[in-house]
């Protein structure tokens, strides 16, 4: 280890969704360039196109995300009990000899991998939490048995670890540092765990992106995103027919690019450009509207850019997140479920013309900016290792 000259040790413990590694591959960067040294435990296949040949990878194997079906609270335990618990359950070994093999001054664990927590604490290594979604963060009050639930869920892992019952440490929010991919203005004054800092959005270069058509691009005409994200992709079909539909009279002056796959729309008309990955930061700038479903990353990467959004939540998460936005006035929800092509239509019209929508969610990238996204979140981390090697 490296601590007479300030180089630090790092272990980033991840769950491979794409909404949450971006954040954390960009901090890890901003670790690196700063002459950190980051390794990381997770699936390989998903890690190494992301962060690089050249950094270490502790892997886990792969569990796969498999499609969701359900809304509300019933999404909030299909997500727990098909996937985060049994994920944890997986990776605990791996993450265990991860931390004992590369001996890191802290561990950066993704708030759903309570392995990483685990496993640093079992060691007595500082550890900190990456919150890249706010329902845990910031649970909706009038829905309270959420929190009760996920918090049931998370007492049961510690009983299986073999942790006391008066023990108070917390899987979901270290105790040394929790870092949140948002900021006041969406969270409000909602009360925060101990030790947590705002980072806004974690931005940072993309290795994997694809190209773009831009010979298709029109700049005498505004532009939409359209996207469904990672996890609903299966059910949006009817929304998506819903959406092109509203936008189709708007054909003249607005392009729409619809990250999708190529099946959701086989016949494109020429004002629509479908596409199953885009670059999405190269587009970020250039749009004047996005339209997605409320994921917290989407929208970070959107308001981040000061574009307004149009939010058609399915899952709670995204219900909170669309509810911030709107209190924010950066954006407008709509019905995923129930909406007409003619509502949908106003929105859309709405957030390009109206220009309220387009100064609140400038006013949030401002803020974003001024919080320091990964470059902060990197400084926090290495504050939090200068404490742990001087204890």
């Amino acid at each position: 280890m490296c601590h007479d000259d300030g180089v630090a040790r790092f272990l980033f413990v991840v769950v491979p969704v794409v909404s949450h590694l971006w954040p954390a591959v960009a901090i890890g960067d901003a670790l690196a360039t700063a002459g950190h040294d980051v390794a990381w435990c997770g699936p390989a296949s998903d890690l190494r196109p992301l962060v690089g040949p050249g950094m270490t990878i502790y892997p886990t194997g792969k569990r796969s995300y498999r499609e969701f079906h359900e809304v509300g609270m019933a999404a909030v335990r299909e997500l727990w009990d098909e996937y985060v618990l049994p994920l944890n359950r997986f990776i605990q070994g791996p993450v265990d000899r991860a931390v004992a093999e590369y001996q890191p001054d802290v561990v950066l664990a993704d708030q759903y991998a309570l392995a990483g927590a685990l496993a640093a604490d079992a060691r007595g290594t500082a550890w900190a939490t990456l919150c890249a979604g706010i329902l845990e963060l910031t649970p909706p009050a009038e829905d309270p048995g959420v929190a009760e639930w996920v918090r049931s869920k998370v007492a049961g892992v510690r009983e299986k670890a073999g942790l006391p019952a008066d023990d108070r440490l917390d899987l979901l929010f270290s105790p040394y540092l929790v870092i949140a991919t948002t900021a006041r203005a969406l969270t409000g004054t909602a009360p925060m765990p101990e030790h947590c800092v705002l980072i806004g959005a974690a931005l940072g270069p993309r290795r994997t992106d694809p190209g773009f058509g831009w010979d298709w691009w029109d700049p005498g005409r505004r532009h939409v995103l359209v996207t469904a994200g990672t996890m609903s992709a299966h059910l949006v079909h009817g929304y998506l027919a819903r959406m092109m539909a509203a936008l189709e009279p708007m054909a003249r002056r607005v392009q729409v690019v619809l990250n999708a796959a190529a099946d959701a729309l086989p016949e494109p008309p020429p004002h629509v450009l479908v596409a199953p990955r885009v670059p999405m930061l190269d587009l970020m700038p250039r749009l004047d509207a996005v339209i997605c479903q409320a994921g917290q990353s989407t929208v970070n990467e959107a308001l981040a850019h000061g574009v307004p959004l149009v939010v058609a939540p399915i899952r709670l998460g995204e219900l909170a997140v669309a509810e911030q936005v709107t209190r924010a006035g950066a954006g407008i929800a709509v019905s995923f479920a129930d909406a007409t092509p003619a509502q949908l239509a106003a929105a859309v019209t709405a957030v390009l013309d109206e220009p309220g929508y387009r100064a609140q969610a400038r006013r949030i990238g401002a803020e974003f900016a001024a919080a320091g996204g990964a470059d902060a979140a990197a400084a926090h981390l290495a504050a939090l290792a200068g404490r742990a090697v001087a204890h």
